[in-house]
């Protein structure tokens, strides 16, 4: 893509965002003659480095590449967008410490694109404590429940369906394909726990319950053996396993299972990294000579990156080279994508009580994916939808045939 051509649809993007505040040279006259504004800082604590951390930079670039758009266009109401990041690694300890600093020491408006279960549910009781604060968490890494349920559901917004609608899909699909033994393989810790609930639930819906559980440490590598896992679920003849985890360890799990002769079909929750957990599967069968990548299904929160015919995709594939597009970044420029929108509706010299209320006053919006927000007063779940796709030919593609279930 040319300079020429790129800097045209950047431009173009920039009127897009404005679109809800009136025209687009009358809102850049009046923001330019106004004097510097404060700048709205967002605070985010997720994984930067590490095994995992693959998770936390792809959705920050996408975030990222939503906010250089909104900011080239003036900001909110002349409000450049700010974030603070703090790296947490992935793990609880760090996860409190930076929330707790960024609420005390940075005063951010509010709490983003944070990753994973159990660093957030650490988190949680830290937004209760500094309740008469009003911050909140919005758009965090994760479909876990203890953040979508009383006491803490108050606290943050949810954008991504949860880990219970990822794996009701998954195990719909898989049923309708004709699969009855399956087996589970997850991170162990309340990652992991709560995608087993929500399998066995699922399950539980056919009369059926799982046939063999493993599980593995957290920010396991993707050198590390899984020869164990899979011989404990094989020999107790799953004929497919449904895996909640991250994408170096369910990559090995997936190595180690393909270069034993198991084929059987093996699917991950849309927090594995599906892009990074196909990339690791690519090499190594290019080092091998064993194709690893065939069998797998993957359940999504947006859909693929490749399907410009959603308005948010198309916005986000105009400014995001394909090298770099996938659904973790699609996913962080949909959160800015509706944090922007509430920024907007929370006025010229916004609260955050008002940006809470211009949250919760999203019912109705549709960020560009044929899908409503759900957000209320009484609800801080925005979306339930869920994307399955397949693999094929080393690439994911969406799956369209989803099985027939009585």
């Amino acid at each position: 893509m040319s300079c020429k051509v790129k800097t045209c649809l950047v431009r173009l993007l920039a009127v897009l965002v404005l679109a809800g505040t009136g025209d687009f040279a009358a809102s850049q006259h009046r923001e330019q003659s106004q004097p510097t504004l404060a700048p709205i800082v967002i605070g985010v604590s997720n994984v930067q480095s590490g095994p995992s951390s693959r998770l936390g930079q792809k959705l920050l670039e996408g975030s990222r590449a939503y906010f250089d758009i909104v900011n080239h266009a003036g900001g909110i109401h002349g409000r450049q967008i700010e974030m603070v990041m703090k790296d947490d690694r992935y793990e609880p300890d760090p996860a409190v410490q930076n929330t707790n600093d960024l609420i005390t020491k940075d005063n951010v408006f509010f709490l983003f694109d944070y990753v994973g279960t159990p660093t957030l549910t650490r988190v949680l009781p830290l937004l209760k404590y500094y309740e008469d604060q009003q911050i909140v968490n919005v758009a965090p890494f994760t479909g876990a429940d203890p953040q979508r349920k009383p006491p803490y559901d108050k606290y943050v917004f949810n954008i991504r369906a949860s880990y219970r609608e990822e794996t009701q899909a998954l195990v719909r699909y898989l049923y309708g394909k004709g699969y009855r033994r399956i087996g589970y393989f997850g991170q162990a810790d309340a990652y992991g726990k709560s995608g087993e609930i929500g399998v066995k639930s699922a399950l539980a819906v056919y009369g059926l319950n799982l046939v063999a559980i493993a599980s593995y440490r957290r920010n396991a590598p993707f050198d590390a053996s899984m020869k164990e896992q899979v011989e404990i679920l094989r020999s107790q003849g799953a004929d497919a396993v449904i895996s909640v985890g991250v994408y170096g360890p369910c990559a090995a799990f997936i190595r180690d299972a393909r270069q034993s002769g198991w084929k059987v079909p093996i699917a991950n929750v849309s927090f594995v990294g599906p892009g990074a957990m196909l990339s690791l599967l690519v090499e190594e069968s290019r080092k091998t000579g064993q194709d690893l990548t065939a069998g797998l299904l993957n359940s999504q929160v947006v859909p693929s990156p490749d399907e410009t015919g959603y308005p948010l995709v198309a916005g986000y594939r105009a400014h995001v080279s394909p090298q770099r597009a996938g659904f973790i970044s699609l996913e962080g420029w949909l959160n800015a994508a509706v944090v922007s929108e509430a920024l907007k509706r929370a006025g010229l010299n916004p609260t955050r009580a008002a940006f809470i209320k211009a949250m919760e006053s999203l019912q109705g919006w549709d960020p560009g994916l044929g899908v409503k927000l759900e957000f209320s007063p009484t609800s801080h779940q925005g979306m339930h939808k869920v994307w399955l796709t397949k693999t094929e030919k080393g690439r994911w593609v969406p799956e369209r045939d989803r099985g027939t279930v009585p």
